[in-house]
C-alpha cells in the first residue's frame, strides 16, 4: 500500500478525532495567522492585521455595524450599505439621532429587516449610556439584536477578547479540519468547543477574521482550494480525500408556498400608492403597496376581487420571492386612480420611489407593474 493510502486509511479510522491537543491547536492557529497576515481581505470595516500590537484599536461602532449587516448576508452585498451608513451616521450617537424611517430606507434591499429595527434600538440605548460599547461578550449580549455570534465577533475583533467566533464559514472549516460526521444541525456545540480550543490568547480578533477569510476564499462550499490552504496538512477531510462531503447535512424540507395578490395604484403624475407595514412581524416597519394576506390558498384571494378598494385593476404579472421559512407567489395588479388616498396610505412621487423603504419583494411587485419605476433616481 502506498504511503498516501496508508495515511488516508489511518485518518479514516480516526474520523472526527483530529489533533485537538494544546500543541496541535497552537500550531494550527499560528499557521492560520501567518496566512492571514499575507492574504487577508481588504474590507471597509477592517483594520490591518496586528492592529492591537501597534496600539491601533478598531472602532467598535464600525465592527458592530458590519457584523449586524453581515448576519445571513454576503460581504459583497454589505459593502455598499456599510459605506452609506457610516457616511450618513459616522457614530453611534449620530445613528441614534436619525429618524427610524430614514434608517429603514437606508437598509431597504438588505433584507432581514428586524436587524435594522434592532440596530436602531441598540444605537438609542448606547447613546443614552454615553455611546460606549460593552467590551465583554456578556455585556454585548444584553444589547438589542446581539446574539452569541455577534457578541463574540465584536468582543474579539473590536476588543481583542479571546472569544470563539463561529459563523457558517467557521463551521465549514472546523467540520472539514476534524471531519465531523455529526450532521451540522446537531454538531454546533461540538464545533464551538473545538474553536474555543483553537483561539489564541494573542491576536484573537485576527484569528477570528482569519477563520472567516479561510472559509470565504479557500475552504469554500464547492471546489475548495485545498492546495492553497495554510492548514491543509492538518485537515483530516483532505486526508480522507473528500472535503466537500463536510459539513454533513440532513436533507432539507421543501419550503411551504404562500400566495396572495399585490395592487400597484398609480396616479396620473406617476406617483405610486404605498403604506407602511406594522412595526412588528415580517418586514416590520417597511413600506409596501397594498396586498392581501400571504396565506391564501383559494383563487378568490389572488384576484382583483380581493383589492382593498375599487379600481380598474389589470393583471400585470406574477412574482416569486423566497423568505427564510416560506416561498411566496404574488399576483400583481395595476390601475390608474385619482388623487384620493385611502386611510393609512400615502403617495410617493416617481422620483422618490427609489428612496422609499421598499423590501426586495415590493420592488419586484412594482417593477412587474411599472418597469423601471424603482430605479429612477432622485434629482440632485
Amino acid at each position: 500500500m502506498a504511503p498516501q493510502d496508508q495515511t488516508r486509511k489511518a485518518a479514516a479510522k480516526n474520523t472526527g478525532t483530529g489533533d485537538t491537543s494544546e500543541a496541535g491547536s497552537r500550531h494550527i492557529a499560528a499557521r492560520l495567522l501567518a496566512w492571514y497576515d499575507a492574504h487577508h481581505r481588504d474590507l471597509p470595516w477592517r483594520v490591518t492585521p496586528g492592529a492591537f500590537a501597534r496600539g491601533t484599536r478598531p472602532a467598535p461602532y464600525r465592527i458592530w455595524l458590519s457584523e449586524v449587516m453581515l448576519q445571513q448576508t454576503t460581504v459583497e452585498a454589505v459593502k455598499a450599505y456599510f459605506r452609506t451608513f457610516v457616511e450618513k451616521w459616522p457614530t453611534v450617537e449620530a445613528l441614534a439621532a436619525a429618524p427610524t424611517e430614514d434608517v429603514m430606507k437606508a437598509w431597504a434591499g438588505l433584507g432581514y429587516y428586524s436587524r435594522a429595527r434592532n440596530l436602531k434600538a441598540c444605537a438609542d440605548l448606547l447613546a443614552r449610556r454615553g455611546g460606549r460599547f460593552p467590551d465583554t461578550e456578556a455585556g454585548l449580549k444584553e444589547l438589542p439584536g446581539i446574539g452569541v455570534y455577534t457578541a463574540a465577533a465584536i468582543a474579539a475583533i473590536a476588543f481583542d477578547r479571546p472569544a470563539a467566533v463561529v459563523d457558517g464559514n467557521v463551521e465549514r472549516v472546523i467540520s472539514r479540519l476534524y471531519s465531523i460526521e455529526t450532521p451540522l444541525s446537531e454538531a454546533k456545540p461540538e464545533i464551538r468547543a473545538l474553536v474555543e480550543k483553537l483561539v489564541p490568547q494573542e491576536r484573537p480578533g485576527d484569528f477570528a477574521q482569519a477563520m472567516m477569510d479561510l472559509g470565504a476564499t479557500i475552504c469554500t462550499p464547492r471546489r475548495p482550494r485545498c492546495m492553497l490552504c495554510p492548514v491543509c496538512e492538518d485537515c483530516s477531510a483532505v486526508l480522507l480525500g473528500n472535503p466537500e462531503r463536510f459539513p454533513v447535512r440532513l436533507p432539507k424540507n421543501d419550503k411551504p408556498l404562500r400566495r396572495g395578490a399585490a395592487f400597484v395604484a398609480e396616479r396620473e403624475d406617476g406617483a405610486i400608492l404605498l403604506r407602511k407595514r406594522p412595526d412588528k412581524g415580517l418586514l416590520g416597519g417597511m413600506t409596501e403597496v397594498p396586498t392581501t394576506a400571504w396565506t391564501a390558498r383559494i383563487d378568490g384571494a389572488t384576484t382583483q376581487d380581493a383589492a382593498p378598494f375599487a379600481a380598474d385593476w389589470r393583471r400585470a404579472g406574477r412574482i416569486g420571492h423566497v423568505f427564510t421559512h416560506f416561498a411566496l407567489e404574488l399576483e400583481v395588479f395595476h390601475a390608474h386612480i385619482e388623487d384620493d388616498v385611502p386611510e393609512g396610505h400615502f403617495w410617493s412621487l416617481a422620483h422618490e420611489i427609489s428612496g422609499e423603504a421598499l423590501p426586495t419583494v415590493m420592488k419586484k411587485v412594482i417593477e412587474a407593474a411599472i418597469p423601471g419605476a424603482t430605479k429612477k433616481l432622485r434629482p440632485h
